[in-house]
């Protein structure tokens, strides 16, 4: 497994196609098994999957394995995942609204439209606010309904990553969209994980 302290995949991470493929099943076993404490359940659908290193690491072997389109991919996988990896003073989410029922889940998309502005951690009464990720692509239709996946930056300040370490300060994380209000609280598992994204 990768070390949590690398910021960026580089080319000369990747590993040839026949390597991934020997070791496919035991790298998709570690990484499941890692992000069982990176995972935060917020309300009844929405999911929050924070990642790092190790977890882009994997998707962009995933999607060459996939794919297989040689180095013009290499250059696209990293260009799309790098910008998901923390650098030291963050924390990244993939937040995914997971609703089986395609036409409930076109019902709720459309009502929490703007959801983003309302995503935050509560460090025992200071709050980290989410930013939504810079990647130049449009996650609310035309007709208002978002996206049923977003990537969200919570970037912290010295004073906030030491309350978020601080086991005596309650963490929640929550979303106080008007059509979608549901807080949780953030584990102690999840915690100690989560703090290995700081610098």
């Amino acid at each position: 497994m990768m070390s949590a302290a690398k910021r960026e995949i580089e080319r000369s991470d990747i590993l040839p196609y026949e390597t991934y493929a020997r070791e496919r099943k035991e790298r998709r076993a570690r990484i499941t098994e890692m992000k069982k404490n990176r995972r935060v359940a917020v309300g009844p659908y929405a999911t929050f999957y924070f990642e790092n290193y190790e977890t882009m690491f994997q998707q962009v072997h995933e999607m060459l394995h996939i794919e297989r389109g040689g180095d013009e991919q290499i250059a696209d996988e990293l260009r799309a995942y790098n910008p998901l990896i923390p650098q030291g003073d963050e924390l990244i989410a993939t937040l995914m609204f997971e609703i089986d029922d395609e036409r409930r889940r076109d019902i709720e998309l459309r009502r929490i439209t703007g959801f983003e502005a309302h995503v935050y951690f509560d460090l025992g009464g200071t709050r980290v606010m989410a930013t939504p990720d810079n990647d130049d692509v449009e996650r609310t239709k035309a007709d208002g309904k978002t996206s049923s996946v977003h990537f969200l930056h919570f970037r912290f300040g010295k004073d906030e990553i030491a309350k978020f370490r601080d086991p005596n300060v309650q963490v929640t994380l929550a979303i106080a969209h008007p059509n979608y209000g549901h807080i949780a609280l953030v584990s102690d598992a999840v915690r100690k994980a989560l703090s290995a994204d700081f610098a």
